[in-house]
């Protein structure tokens, strides 16, 4: 089981990469006049880190350009770059549209995307899906990764009324690795020490912000 962390604070923190020494200010949007206060999960707080829920409207923004498209079902940010703009979404577990949608936290960060697929292409899925084969501590990390996952899932709303998704995680996880891009946003999003393939991955990736992430989107 994971160690929960008590709630430091009400106020919502985000979580940021530990290479960074200063942390860079959350935007505000404002919304009829009125500053929008990004709202917490208790759940979610209580496992040791923080999303930014609502989302705000400059955010859909930011990710729709990141992403190439229209934002679909997201309802907060689960990790920011360095430069402030989402890297992380928090989808919710059904869609607008009526999509069933178990990835819970998905990678829009374009930087991010390309160095995790740089990753693929060059079969490190392959590796681990060996390595969880042969060593048994991995595996057992991987399983409780992935009933973390779920009880995150399970805390937002309406993310226990998804019949069609019961039991399904991100990423290949329990027992497969599918995707690094799943993983590797988990892993951002819970923090290092949840998700030990994601933590590997993250450490591979190195700063992907270094570059910019997205267009300039008016605020």
């Amino acid at each position: 089981m994971r160690k929960r962390k008590a709630k430091e604070s009400s106020d919502v923190k985000r979580r940021q990469p530990t290479t960074p020494q200063t942390s860079p200010t959350t935007p505000t949007t404002p919304t009829n006049n009125q500053p929008t206060t990004p709202q917490t999960l208790t759940n979610i707080c209580d496992a040791g880190y923080r999303c930014e829920i609502p989302v705000a409207a400059h955010d859909i923004a930011v990710i729709s350009a990141q992403l190439g498209r229209p934002a679909r079902g997201v309802i907060g940010v689960g990790w920011r770059c360095p430069c402030g703009n989402p890297a992380v979404t928090v989808t919710a577990p059904r869609l607008p549209d009526g999509t069933p949608f178990p990835t819970t936290y998905y990678l829009s960060c374009p930087n991010a995307v390309t160095a995790v697929s740089r990753l693929e292409a060059h079969g490190l899925m392959v590796n681990y899906n060996a390595r969880l084969a042969i060593e048994p501590e991995l595996a057992t990390a991987y399983d409780v990764a992935h009933h973390a996952y779920l009880a995150d899932r399970a805390a937002l709303p309406g993310g226990d009324t998804v019949p069609e998704i019961t039991g399904v995680s991100a990423g290949g996880m329990p027992t497969r690795v599918k995707c690094l891009h799943a993983l590797l946003a988990h892993a951002l999003a819970a923090g290092t020490g949840v998700n030990p393939i994601g933590d590997e991955v993250r450490a591979l990736v190195g700063e992907f912000w270094g570059e910019p992430c997205s267009p300039e989107v008016a605020a």
